[in-house]
């Protein structure tokens, strides 16, 4: 285990170092108007994506989100940040990419989906994993057929917070309902096995279904695995770490890489400025490893290398999730 740190060792260690100094100069442009998390969400987005963090084009952009859209609108708060940090990333002119992205939520809600924040994140899905010449109608349809199978599946778990979730799995190419039914058995024998039931499961069952050729037995006992690695390495995990044991089990050599998160969770709870925020630092010390784990050629080849980029947006995702009942009130405050 220690030589896989050695040699791991320097890339992740740059992650970490811009994770960190794009934090202190997102603390430095935006103060008090978002939450700290909201900062150390939209500083990974950059490292997540191999993107380095211009401030100047970055709060630009953010000001230009601000000045599209309505009174009402949920991208007059925090989540423009989110939603500029993203566009930034992944776009070469993230202006006019900007108004793709309005037209697809409009085009979400007239297909019946409902007007939230996670609505404009399937919204982002759609345009970063559709090709440009689709008209996302298929998509947006079947995005839909998912979440309403969701919901029928577990009425009181399933929320708009789903959305983004559901868009991901409408991309596998299998039947919907045979996907449905894979997702209700992660469900039903995780559950069995050491995994508490409710949103955080639904969730990681979501995720091990993303890799629907896979054989269930095996991402199972994966992570069944994971998790009594971290018990045995004195690392309880809470429910909300679920969908960081999906990431993992996703990868062949999951449950050896577990004392490298664990070290990179450490780096991270001894940062000034994060140790507040241990559950968060968790989650990025796995997304920042994932990231890692991306860049070698035996994923590459496996053919499951854009499965982990959609999950990494999943994750975005779940994280803007996390931190949106504390943004909510510091939105409310600044617009």
């Amino acid at each position: 285990m220690k030589e896989v740190i050695m040699m791991l060792q320097e890339p992740l260690q740059q992650k970490m170092t811009q994770y960190i100094d794009g934090y202190h100069q997102l603390k430095k442009e935006l103060k008090w108007r978002v939450s700290d998390k909201t900062l150390m969400m939209i500083a990974s987005i950059y490292v997540v994506n191999n993107k380095p963090l211009n401030i100047t084009r970055f709060t630009e952009l953010s000001e230009y989100i601000k000045t599209q859209v309505g009174m009402l609108s949920t991208l007059r708060g925090y989540q423009r940040f989110t939603i500029a940090a993203m566009l930034d990333v992944r776009f070469e002119n993230p202006k006019e990419k900007f108004q793709e992205f309005i037209d697809l939520y409009e085009r979400l809600i007239q297909g019946g989906f409902s007007r939230s924040p996670f609505s404009y994140i399937a919204a982002m899905v759609l345009l970063t994993n559709d090709p440009d010449e689709s008209d996302h109608q298929e998509s947006i349809e079947s995005a839909l057929a998912i979440y309403k199978g969701m919901k029928a599946q577990h009425f009181f778990l399933t929320s708009t917070a789903d959305y983004p979730l559901a868009v991901l799995l409408a991309k596998v190419d299998t039947d919907k309902q045979k996907l449905l039914d894979l997702t209700e058995t992660y469900y039903n024998e995780l559950s069995k096995n050491g995994f508490r039931k409710g949103n955080d499961l639904q969730f990681l069952s979501h995720i091990l279904s993303l890799q629907f050729d896979e054989k269930p037995k095996v991402l199972i006992e994966r992570s069944l695995n994971i998790l009594e690695k971290f018990k045995e390495s004195k690392r309880r995990l809470k429910t909300m770490h679920f969908p960081e044991v999906g990431l993992l089990a996703l990868l062949e050599d999951g449950i050896s890489q577990i004392d490298l998160v664990l070290e990179l969770e450490e780096q991270l709870n001894n940062e000034k400025a994060f140790k507040w925020y241990k559950d968060m630092n968790f989650i990025m010390a796995v997304n920042f490893l994932m990231t890692d784990k991306m860049k070698e050629s035996m994923i590459l080849e496996t053919g499951i290398f854009t499965t982990f980029e959609a999950l990494m947006q999943a994750q975005q995702a779940a994280m803007i999730a996390a931190v949106a009942s504390v943004s909510v009130t510091t939105n409310s405050n600044n617009t």
